[in-house]
């Protein structure tokens, strides 16, 4: 048997959005399930049958999702909240928690909390599991996957998220992902053990176990256990199975992997190549080793001759059958087929590969495998555009790197402190206590991204989509007007995404028509490929925002996304330091800055929801990462004078053990993610004491539920036993760009109402107290 190519799994949302189309068509009530789970089929078939035309020894299955795998693996075993399991409709009570469920008569249900997937970009739901957690397996997904894989001739190998990854995803009612969890594990085991025992009876030859957990920073509690648990798995009933575990360096975890007894271990060595000698030394005899060799997360070509010296030198001392060749990591992460792209420059399309051409890559690599000097077409490409790269003169522009260069510590510090600021801010702006506040998208509508797609494809000139977007972004503005916030933004609908329109703007970046890759769900991104030096030719976004704040006497914030965000929600360069490209990104956002501000915007916001995403998974490795991408922030915002107030915004992802880094980012108004949590973010805002102000999320933007007044009322109350109300403000969780206008202003109303009464309160208790408010705040209540 010769070296196997594999693959960890391939993208589910289709070469053309399929997925996300059929979706929103079932949600709105315009397509059946039966329609769904046909497209659905049909986009399984195409991978499918895509890997097996590639020349893959093994297809996965079970990797499609409607939504999301980890929430596939809480019904898969069983951990179903109560309060989601009604409804007659299949699909209901899967729909209900990753979205919600809100209808007349019927039951009120907020969605699951999400939050990223390690240090990634895409979004699971967080399974929720009760003290006395039991399970029960339902196979009934991964068995139709297999049946109908095997009805197009491929015998597909299931993947199947680990016991450990599960628990430590999962999260105790209550508490935060990892905690409260490991307990149930003995209870989870047997579920496990029974899955793969029924597998092997259905002939399966080969299980995908995923346990990415593995590369986490583990106690000794949980290693052991973590231990106890893969090795009773490996030596029960069950077909072989490989152990994946990936985005990392397994540490002091290799012992337990290798030690577990399976048939397989693979390996990252991409992002962690350093660990595969440490691996080589122990394995044991009868085990494989999977070789993740070709970039997973980034759609950079492989250098062929660096992996297959890899290859190679595994295969000369453990033997080509104990070998096989894979992508780091599942290829959701990148987007679907390179040939979608006739429109990308040409040079630089020679040195990208996609999802497809990976697949290629894998097999050129396991076929050259026992060659010591291959000389295939792939390899004689590859050495090519790879000599082109290196040698071009288009990634580099010495005028970026001299400003780089010149770059101390006066420029990351603005010039008077947050509390000498925050008397500046209450001067000029007046605001009342919680000011109310929106994150700064509003609804997509068909009607601006149809405008969109005219002027694009040259449908609509200039001038009538330029009119288009005034008309809009004046409604936007009278709508938040007439809802009564109190601080505005001007809606964003010249962005067809947060990260993409401003690399549509930077030198440095390319853009792709089908690069789409999936977040969450239905929400997919089109990631812009970072290739070059960055700068900025003119200026982003101060046409709109002035325009927008001509329009009202209110403040309005001018909306920029962070360098950290667009550096990690881009394809990056891999030919310099992610840091220096950062501080590239920085720069040219400072610049925007200085000009939102002398065009006369006294509120900006910079929005970092990837600084905790990018966070090393290793906490060794927390405090230089820290450094730069907080240094990157302050490189950006710093320019700004004291006046100006600066905003930024996170979002899903655990952010309490980064408060002292995000402390020292100094914005003066930070709004974060807290509603799918019930604030429990809170806690640790608390034991911080955070110094600047806040606006925890008050609602579910992610849901199509409507918050009640009630609902809005008692997560401030509960904010406000950490915050004070002089430093909190009331604002939705992220941007409203997803949602439709009807729930927007539902919504939104329901939040200013609650601000209100809430705020009233606090007013006539410090009446009663014979205290009273500073007379620089107004009120419009």
């Amino acid at each position: 048997m010769g070296t196997r190519a594999v693959c960890l799994g391939f993208p589910r949302i289709g070469r053309n959005r399929e997925l996300k189309r059929a979706l929103e068509a079932h949600w709105a009530g315009r397509s059946p399930a039966g329609a769904l789970a046909q497209t659905a089929a049909a986009l399984r078939r195409d991978a499918w049958r895509t890997m097996h035309a590639a020349g893959l020894d093994r297809v996965p299955c079970n990797d499609f999702s409607f939504y999301d795998h980890v929430l596939d693996t809480a019904l898969l075993l069983g951990a179903v909240p109560t309060r989601y399991r009604a409804g007659t409709e299949p699909l209901a009570p899967y729909f209900a928690m990753a979205r919600g469920h809100q209808s007349d008569g019927g039951p009120d249900l907020p969605a699951l909390e999400m939050t990223k997937w390690f240090d990634t970009n895409y979004h699971y739901l967080v399974p929720e599991l009760d003290a006395g957690q039991t399970f029960r397996l339902d196979a009934t997904k991964i068995l139709a996957e297999i049946d109908e894989a095997q009805a197009l001739g491929i015998d597909a190998s299931p993947v199947v998220l680990g016991p450990v990854t599960f628990l430590r995803l999962a999260k105790a009612a209550g508490g935060h992902p990892g905690e409260g969890t490991l307990h149930l594990l003995p209870a989870l085991v047997p579920v496990y053990a029974e899955l793969l025992a029924l597998l092997a009876s259905r002939g399966v030859a080969w299980v995908q176990l995923d346990e990415p957990a593995l590369v986490l920073d583990l106690d000794a509690t949980w290693r052991r256990k973590a231990g106890q648990a893969l090795a009773r798995l490996a030596a029960g009933v069950r077909p072989r199975v490989v152990l994946a575990t990936y985005f990392g360096d397994l540490g002091e975890q290799l012992p337990i992997a290798l030690a577990a007894g399976f048939d397989a271990v693979h390996l990252d060595l991409v992002t962690a190549p350093e660990q595969l000698d440490a691996a080589l030394d122990v394995l044991p005899p009868a085990t494989a080793l999977s070789l993740g060799v070709v970039d997973g997360r980034n759609v950079w070509r492989t250098d062929l001759d660096r992996a297959h010296a890899v290859v190679h030198r595994v295969v000369r001392r453990l033997g080509a059958a104990r070998v096989e060749v894979a992508p780091s990591c599942s290829l959701l992460h990148v987007p679907m087929d390179l040939d979608l792209e006739p429109g990308l420059d040409a040079q630089l399309s020679t040195w990208l590969a996609f999802a497809v051409q990976k697949l290629d890559e894998v097999r050129a690599l396991a076929d050259a495998a026992t060659t010591p000097a291959p000389v295939s077409a792939a390899f004689e490409a590859a050495r090519a555009a790879l000599a082109a790269r290196r040698a071009s003169d288009r990634t580099h522009d010495p005028a970026v790197r001299r400003r780089l260069a010149s770059v101390d510590e006066t420029m990351l510090a603005r010039a008077e402190p947050f509390l000498a600021r925050a008397k500046r801010h209450e001067t000029r702006f007046r605001l009342p206590l919680l000011p109310t506040t929106t994150i700064g998208s509003f609804p997509q509508t068909s009607a601006v991204r149809a405008a969109r797609a005219d002027w694009r494809a040259g449908r609509l000139d200039d001038d009538g989509y330029r009119e288009h977007l005034r008309t809009e972004t004046r409604r936007c503005v009278e709508r938040q007007e007439s809802l009564g916030l109190d601080v505005l933004v001007h809606g964003e609908f010249e962005r067809p995404d947060m990260v993409e329109y401003f690399g549509e703007r930077l030198a440095g970046f390319a853009h792709t028509r089908h690069g789409w890759v999936q977040s969450y769900g239905s929400r997919c991104v089109k990631p812009p490929i970072l290739w070059g030096d960055v700068s900025r030719p003119a200026p982003m976004t101060v046409e709109w925002s002035t325009y927008a704040q001509r329009l009202t006497a209110l403040p309005l914030k001018g909306m920029l996304t962070g360098p950290v965000t667009i550096l990690q929600w881009s394809f990056v360069r891999d030919d310099q330091a992610r840091s220096t490209t950062c501080r590239q990104i920085a720069l040219a956002l400072r610049d925007e800055v200085a000009d939102l501000e002398a065009a006369g915007l006294a509120m900006i916001q910079i929005d970092e929801p990837a600084l905790r995403e990018g966070l090393p998974l290793r906490r060794a490795d927390w405090p230089a990462y820290l450094r730069w991408a907080v240094d990157a922030f302050r490189l950006a915002t710093a320019g700004a004078h004291p006046d100006t107030q600066i905003h930024t915004h996170m979002c899903y992802a655990e952010f309490g053990d980064v408060l002292e880094a995000i402390a020292a980012m100094d914005a003066d108004v930070i709004s974060i993610e807290t509603s799918r949590s019930a604030m429990a973010l809170l806690d640790d805002f608390a034991r911080f004491r955070y110094p600047n102000a806040v606006g925890p999320g008050v609602y579910d933007i992610h849901s199509p539920r409507v918050p009640t007044t009630h609902d809005v009322e008692v997560l401030l109350d509960r904010a406000l036993r950490v915050v004070p109300s002089e430093r909190l403000w009331v604002n939705p969780d992220c941007g409203l760009k997803t949602r439709a206008w009807p729930e927007v202003e539902a919504a939104l109303a329901r939040m200013v109402e609650a601000a209100r009464r809430v705020r009233s309160r606090i007013v006539t208790e410090r009446v009663r107290a014979g205290l009273k408010r500073a007379p620089a705040r107004r009120d419009r209540a």
